[in-house]
């Protein structure tokens, strides 16, 4: 029987492949309901909208490539059901696939936006290759862009727009920016970066309705009676994981498909890997993490679980955002810092912000410094903390040569 893999991103293309690295031979079946191989998503909201990164650029591994590495992709098709008992898939073109493990890299999708009008055409999320196709083609035909939410997806597509020469406008429901990824000072610093590219960035808006004209949407409105015009909606409210088939079988869920730091559920069975997971940390709390190296490590350690070892995903977590000429590298989580010394200045838009909890160093949020990021993902895998005065002084290496 194979192992089984339901998704065919970042995530299930790292268990297949880890398989095979650490010794595995037998048949390995990945199921996609997209109708391509395994593409990077990062570039849709950035690279790929500005001309500078192609489809075949976007493609992880092609299917030759799979081919040879004896990995069967299924892609087109989606799994309707998971016996548990039989160890088996049903797909929805009535195949069904016994397994002997099984791994759930089933993604995520983007939140609905709740409000009337929000079904009108040219409102579009960005999530998928054909969502970012559909906005491309929308794109040169518009003058004003209309972006609902105010995170990476949401400023990084604000940005291309920019560049473009459209005119845009961010609504953000929370009183400051990004308010889940990064700190309020980061906040109020991505805020002027915008501002001063000539993006209309409102705060505190709650969106109430989406207007339109012969099915296309016309303006926004918020709960304050204000209307914003608009020829093309981007809602980028976050995203919602696919734990549709684990909670079906019985599996525990919570913010996500839950499991331990090796990528195990409660079946010996089954792991999950990916952004539709939620991981139980010793203190009993679940973290979720939404990022290529989520997937790309709990990728591998669901791969080590389905052979029978170990091997916990315990780095620290690292993310990444490209906004107009600038670079944001965090690292760490900064939820319960209690000091911030910084490493250059913000107005030289090239800094590091290091974020502490008395003494202990949290996490590292670099701009344009790639000089600091990558010594701060030794430090913080190494559970090492800088000095307050080290960390100011530009002249003092962070990591003792």
């Amino acid at each position: 029987m194979a192992i089984v893999i339901i998704g065919a991103g970042q995530a299930g293309l790292q268990v297949a492949e880890a398989l095979r690295s650490d010794g595995y031979d037998g048949a390995i079946t990945m199921i996609g309901d997209e109708p391509r191989p395994p593409y990077q998503r990062p570039p849709l909201s950035k690279a790929y909208l500005l001309g500078e990164f192609t489809e075949a650029q976007l493609t992880l591994r092609a299917p030759e490539v799979l081919a040879r590495k004896n990995i069967t992709l299924l892609s087109g098709v989606s799994v309707t059901a998971v016996d548990r008992a039989a160890k088996q898939v049903r797909l929805s073109d009535g195949r069904a696939i016994d397994y002997a493990g099984l791994c759930l890299a089933t993604g995520s999708r983007p939140r609905p936006l709740p409000v009337p009008g929000a079904d009108l055409a040219n409102v579009l999320p960005l999530r998928t290759l054909a969502d970012t196709r559909a906005i491309a083609a929308i794109l040169p035909k518009t003058e004003r862009v209309l972006v609902i939410g105010g995170g990476f997806i949401g400023l990084e597509f604000a940005a291309v727009a920019r560049k473009l020469g459209k005119e845009v406008v961010v609504l953000e429901g929370a009183e400051r920016l990004m308010p889940r990824a990064v700190t309020p000072m980061m906040s109020e610093f991505f805020r002027k970066l915008h501002v001063d590219h000539g993006v209309a960035v409102e705060l505190n808006a709650a969106v109430s309705r989406l207007t339109g004209a012969e099915g296309k949407v016309a303006a926004v409105c918020t709960a304050d009676g204000r209307e914003f015009p608009a020829d093309l909606v981007l809602v980028g409210i976050g995203i919602l994981p696919n734990v549709e088939l684990a909670q079906a079988t019985g599996l525990e869920c919570e913010r996500g498909i839950v499991v331990d730091a090796c990528s195990r559920t409660a079946d010996a069975a089954i792991v999950a890997a990916g952004d539709c997971t939620a991981r139980r940390l010793p203190d009993g709390s679940l973290l979720r993490l939404e990022s290529v190296q989520n997937a790309i490590e709990q990728g591998k350690s669901a791969a080590a679980a389905l052979l029978g070892k170990e091997r916990p995903f315990v780095a620290s977590p690292w993310f990444w955002s490209d906004q107009y000429d600038v670079k944001l590298q965090m690292v760490g989580l900064a939820n319960g810092h209690d000091r911030t010394v910084m490493r250059g200045a913000p107005a030289s838009h090239k800094f590091s912000a290091f974020h502490y909890r008395g003494d202990v160093l949290l996490a590292v949020d670099s701009v344009n410094r790639p000089e600091d990021h990558m010594p701060a993902r030794k430090l913080l895998d190494q559970g090492l903390s800088p000095s307050f005065a080290q960390v100011a002084d530009l002249g003092i290496p962070l990591i003792a040569r």
